[in-house]
């Protein structure tokens, strides 16, 4: 299914186009949910440390081929904005070559390094065997983890966000189903969590490359689309290089959170690692909101429709809101409940833990919704620069802050710091807006 957006309602739209986006990436936040879920309630709090803490590293590794697969996708949707489909399979072909040999450098680097990694990352003793036994696994599948993500933001582009959902649908299902198998009925541990999350990659990398070969004949690359074009690639590059920075700055900045957070022990690591799984839901549809809103803005930048941009930002911004007020009241609510779904009642300091996190910063979830917002708008306009501003804005307030309150308040001031990045990225991003709509011309996509 196919979604024009540069014509029809600009709301209704949006939401349909988004709906995909989001469910996919709740189906693929289940790939950890389920390992972490299933690890802390028959393994130990201590297993769970170990894959929580994985996971924030596994999500600044992805984030490096992520990021460029969503910068390239920002002239994927310009050209097919355009109707230049000759030229869209051009930047197909030569951005698939570029991520591919990234991340093939990245995995056999990760192999490489993979200890002096985890003593950056100041594992705990008691950890550090079964976070490396885990990592160890979970490297296998960072190609096909980078196949899924390639071809899902090459179909968004065009405008088709349904096609990852269903392949997403069944690897989810698929990892879920061996967890319980690997870690219950042949009790192989984090390994055995590690290698149900691969087999589902593999499946949804493999499956969606075969239905864009198969179903997609007009945006797959010709042998001609192969041969180097300088002008395109500089294109992706320039795009492409800065949203991998933004990502991957982005998720540095977490990584560096969770170092500290591990000087404080298996209890704060294993709360933060539920904590972060809660976040991950509970504020992921408006991250794949502003990722649908950045292609709704390349496509009516490639196509002219400089009012139609206009009235999205005013009716995105309204979305967001909504929706980030409302699920703030849910997790401040529920905060206790939703801790003990994923830790035994009886693991009361975890929980206890866990809920000031979540009634600290899960308060504020309006600051992270108006920044994936301003993130979109950014990158759809070609201007991912002022991305990557706001995420060293938000991030390194968030580090600085952590590092200097946590020496005082303990962990505490680690969850303050977090709304506070927030805050002033928001600021930041928002008088940016204001004054590129002043005077200021984005290529074709001035927008007030």
């Amino acid at each position: 299914m196919y979604i024009d957006l540069t014509k029809g309602r600009i709301a209704g739209n949006l939401i349909l186009f988004a709906l995909p986006m989001i469910a996919g990436d709740l189906l693929q936040q289940l790939y950890n949910i389920a390992d972490t879920l299933i690890v802390g309630r028959f393994i130990g709090s201590q297993a769970l440390a170990a894959v929580g803490s994985a996971y924030s590293l596994m999500t600044f590794l992805t984030s490096i081929f992520l990021g460029m697969s969503m910068g390239a996708g920002v002239l994927f949707a310009m050209e097919k904005g355009r109707g230049d489909m000759a030229r869209l399979r051009a930047a197909i072909a030569h951005a698939f070559v570029l991520i591919l040999l990234i991340t093939v450098v990245l995995n056999a680097l990760l192999f490489a390094f993979v200890d002096p990694i985890l003593r950056f990352l100041e594992v705990p003793r008691d950890v550090y065997g079964d976070m490396r036994a885990y990592l160890m696994i979970i490297f296998v599948g960072m190609t096909a983890v980078f196949l899924y993500n390639f071809f899902a933001c090459a179909l968004q582009a065009a405008g088709n966000s349904l096609t990852p959902l269903i392949f997403l649908g069944c690897s989810a299902a698929i990892n879920i189903g061996l967890d319980l198998w690997f870690i219950i009925g042949f009790g192989w541990g984090v390994r055995g969590a590690a290698a149900a999350t691969v087999i589902a990659q593999l499946f949804s990398g493999a499956g969606i490359l075969i239905y864009f070969l198969w179903k997609c004949r007009e945006l797959v690359p010709r042998r001609k689309d192969f041969s180097y074009n300088d002008g395109i690639l500089r294109e992706i590059l320039g795009l492409s290089l800065l949203t991998c920075a933004q990502q991957s700055c982005m998720n540095f900045g977490i990584l560096l959170v969770q170092r500290l957070v591990n000087t404080f022990g298996a209890v704060t690591m294993a709360a933060f690692a539920v904590g972060v799984k809660i976040d991950a839901f509970a504020y992921l549809p408006v991250q794949d909101f502003g990722n649908a809103f950045s292609t709704f803005i390349s496509q009516n930048c490639g196509a002219g429709e400089t009012e139609r941009q206009k009235k999205g930002v005013r009716q995105g911004t309204a979305i967001s809101v909504a929706f980030s007020l409302a699920v703030s009241a849910l997790v401040w609510i529920f905060a206790e409940p939703l801790m003990k779904i994923f830790v035994d009642g009886s693991e009361t300091a975890v929980i206890s833990c866990g809920v000031r996190y979540l009634h600290i910063e899960g308060a504020f979830y309006l600051g992270i919704g108006c920044l994936f917002l301003l993130y979109g708008l950014f990158r759809g306009m070609g201007k991912p620069g002022v991305s990557l501003v706001l995420t060293i804005i938000s991030l390194g307030t968030r580090v600085a802050l952590a590092y200097a309150l946590a020496p005082v308040i303990g962990e505490t001031g680690i969850w303050m710091s977090v709304p506070i990045g927030w805050a002033l990225a928001d600021v930041t991003g928002y008088l940016c807006f204001i004054r590129m709509g002043r005077g200021k011309k984005a290529g074709s996509a001035v927008v007030r």
